[in-house]
This record gives C-alpha cells, structure tokens and sequence, in this order.
C-alpha cells in the first residue's frame, strides 16, 4: 500500500486525530496508545521518525524529543474499518511511558481464574511436547544472525545500529541497565521478568557482536562446566 493509499483510507475523526497503537517490534509487546493527525502521520512515514499530536499540548510531538527516548518505524497497518493504526516500533532506551515504565501498560488486573485457564494450560503442555526435540539454539543464532547483518550492513532508523555507532561504552550501560531492571522486575512479577530476560538477552547479544563473541563460545564455556 502506498502512502497515498493510505491517506485515502485512514478515518480520521473530527478532531482530526486517529488512535495508534505502538508495538514493540522485538517482543510484540504493546507500548503505548496515542494519536497521530495527517501531518504527525505524514511524518512518520516520511522520516522513520515516530510523531504523535498531542492532545493536551495540541500540537505535533516528536517521540522522544524531551527523553531521548526516540521510536523507529519499523512496520505500520491499519485495521479494517480504517479507524486505527497500528506500529511495530523500535524503541530507544527501552522506555516508553513518561513514567519511566517501559510500556504504559504496566498496571496489571487480576482477572479470575476459570475454565480458560485449565485450557491454556492443556496448551502449554501439548505445545511442550511438540516442540519436545526442538533445538532452542536456534532462535539465539537467528538473533545473533540478524544483529551480526545489522552490524555490517546498517540500517537507517535501527536501534541496533545506534548502539553500535555508540560505541562499547553506551552498549555495556544498556547491558546494566536491563540487568538491574531483570532484577526489579524478578521481584516483583513473573510477566515482568520475562519481559526484562528478553531486553537483556538482545543487549547481551549486541555485545558480543560488538566483542566479536559468538554463542557458540559461550555455550562452550558452559559445556566444560557440566
């Protein structure tokens, strides 16, 4: 879809705004929910940098421009009735909400436990067995794989290319950082953590790509251990 397309089918509504929903583009998790009118929109799909309206300042606002907390455009779709929008996101900093909290969701609800959960149960144990032989090696080597490409052949607009031009400094602070927060988050809440081990396990693998590491060494180094 072009972006004129695009213009032609989004609904904006009277205030000329639609909602957007951001979309961490490495762990799908939700970010946040905001705005764009057709200029912010226009923008973004311009630039690759992520513009919002602001509703209470009523003006254009570019993510990230107080924080330094920046979002990349890394995919865009609009839903069926035209209505919203929805971005996979790349996101500076690993912080989204202007409280500090990684997605603006971070207040979980207790929901009650039922039937649906005896379900999803059954599931995670009948995907368990499937995927008994699975060799979970792979899915480090497809990211070390990817960052490694990122690393020769960089990309406008990539958060891993900006941590590579930042050097080994700024990667090893990222790599504390998501290490205290896999800290807080493991006592606090287990959805929490697994989020957290995620953002850790990327920062770790941009590290030794910036080292020149591979997994395969450190799982060497494990295998002598046993």
């Amino acid at each position: 879809m072009t972006k004129t397309e695009l213009l032609n089918i989004v609904k904006f509504d009277q205030n000329g705004l639609v909602p957007v929903i951001a979309q961490d583009y490495h762990s799908k998790h939700i970010r946040m929910l905001a705005y764009m009118n057709k200029e912010a929109l226009e923008k973004t799909l311009d630039t690759g940098n992520v513009y919002y309206f602001s509703r209470e300042r009523q003006k254009l606002w570019l993510k990230g421009e107080e924080s330094g907390h920046f979002q990349y455009l890394k995919g865009l779709s609009v839903d069926c009735d035209g209505d919203t929008l929805l971005i996979q996101i790349e996101q500076v900093g690993g912080i989204s909400c202007h409280t500090g909290n990684a997605t603006c969701f971070y207040r979980n609800v207790d929901v009650v436990k039922g039937q649906a959960d005896k379900n999803n149960e059954k599931a995670k144990n009948k995907n368990a067995s499937a995927n008994a032989n699975t060799d979970d090696s792979s899915f480090l080597t497809k990211l070390e794989t990817t960052i490694k490409d990122r690393k020769i052949n960089p990309k406008e607009g990539s958060y891993t290319n900006y941590l590579f031009r930042e050097g080994l400094d700024k990667i090893l602070k990222k790599v504390g950082e998501e290490a205290t927060e896999t800290i807080i988050a493991a006592k606090t809440k287990k959805e929490d953590t697994v989020y957290e081990v995620a953002d850790l396990v990327y920062h770790l693998t941009v590290l030794l790509a910036e080292l020149n590491i591979s997994w395969d060494e450190i799982k060497s180094e494990l295998e002598k251990r046993e």
